[in-house]
């Protein structure tokens, strides 16, 4: 998951900044360390998605197992 997040993350980026440039009727390969730095920033980004919803399904199976033996002490013991 981590190499397909990574890649997604790159094209996010890379397409984020050529889209910028077409906006601007600039060529799209204008200044190309700032496609670099576009796909480096997607990839970061799109990684640290991947581990905030992995943490934040974690939280949500200890809310919910939580809450589960809340009930059973209440109604059942």
């Amino acid at each position: 998951m981590a190499v397909s997040a990574t890649v997604i993350g790159a094209l996010l980026g890379l397409g984020t900044q050529m889209y910028s440039n077409a906006l601007r009727k600039l060529p799209y390969m204008r200044h190309p360390w700032e496609h670099l730095l576009g796909m480096g920033l997607g990839a970061v980004f799109v990684n640290q998605l991947v581990n905030w919803d992995a943490q934040l399904q974690r939280d949500l199976d200890n809310m919910l197992e939580k809450a589960k033996a809340a009930n059973e002490r209440r109604y059942f013991g």
